[in-house]
């Protein structure tokens, strides 16, 4: 398991385009059968993927997790953006399509994965939370997800957003977690800007040509940088930093947020003058 150390605002405010990639952008999570986990302490979130041929369980190393399970005190949260598959979870087995979500609740043990076809595997994207207490394992399948639109044309940022893991939908202890879809002719996610001090973020981009890309801003309002991220990359945002993308077409993404609460207004706007 990788470890991602925090980077204060002032260091990230130095650094170049190798050293924004090294601490901040999130690459190979999909190699065939296997598992990569990337451990920050941005509120301590653990961002992975799982790309299985066959059965493939999830092992982890108990000096960095402290427990013989990834999930003794940690919560889960897995959204599929590759073929169908299946989730095992103990003696439950929950299959999921494309774009599904599963989460899975604090004390779980044996996690294993599977992919259908080995010609279009499974992609299982995840987010890992600490938790203090149990909820109960849950589906949102992307069909059934409620769908709110956004944003317009004319300012090239009508998007639809589905929140899977949220108050109103599939609880958790605080991990929360959806996905918002770019329209046809739109590039721009998240503009106007803001930050929450109390959350940090992670973003994970799909859905795009490989020759195509987007550019992810981040930083402090009043010291911008950008980040060239591809399809199937993730990128993390501390509480401090901006977190936009404009991309060269349109795509998806997905969000996890953990941190002191769930409440998804909880945002400080940054106006549009005040940006660098």
């Amino acid at each position: 398991m990788e470890i991602r150390n925090a980077v204060h605002p002032e260091h990230a405010a130095t650094l170049d385009t190798k050293g924004l990639r090294n601490h901040f952008l999130i690459q190979g999570l999909f190699e065939k059968d296997q598992y990569k986990m990337v451990y920050c302490y941005y509120d301590r979130l653990i961002v992975g993927g799982v790309c299985p041929l066959s059965r493939l369980r999830i092992d982890i190393d108990e000096k960095i997790i402290g427990s013989p399970y990834l999930l003794d005190r940690r919560e889960l949260g897995i959204i599929n953006v590759g073929g169908p598959g299946a989730v095992e979870i103990d003696e439950e087995t929950i299959d999921m399509d494309f774009r599904d979500c599963l989460y899975i609740g604090k004390g779980a043990k044996e996690l294993v994965f599977s992919s259908n076809d080995h010609e279009n595997t499974a992609k299982f994207y995840l987010n890992c939370a600490p938790a203090h207490t149990h909820y109960p394992n849950a589906k949102a399948a992307f069909k059934e997800a409620e769908a709110t639109e956004l944003g317009s044309l004319a300012q090239s940022n009508h998007r639809t957003i589905r929140k899977y893991i949220h108050p109103d939908g599939i609880k958790s202890c605080q991990l929360v977690m959806g996905m918002t879809t770019l329209e046809t002719g739109s590039i721009w996610n998240t503009m106007p800007v803001h930050t929450h001090q109390r959350r940090m973020e992670a973003y994970f981009y799909f859905g795009m040509p490989s020759d195509q890309v987007v550019f992810h801003f981040m930083g402090q309002p009043t010291e911008t940088r950008h980040i060239v991220v591809r399809n199937e990359e993730s990128v993390l945002s501390p509480s401090w930093s901006i977190h936009a993308g404009a991309g060269t077409t349109s795509y998806t993404f997905i969000w996890g947020m953990v941190g002191e609460n769930q409440t998804f207004t909880d945002m400080d706007a940054v106006p549009m003058d005040v940006l660098r």
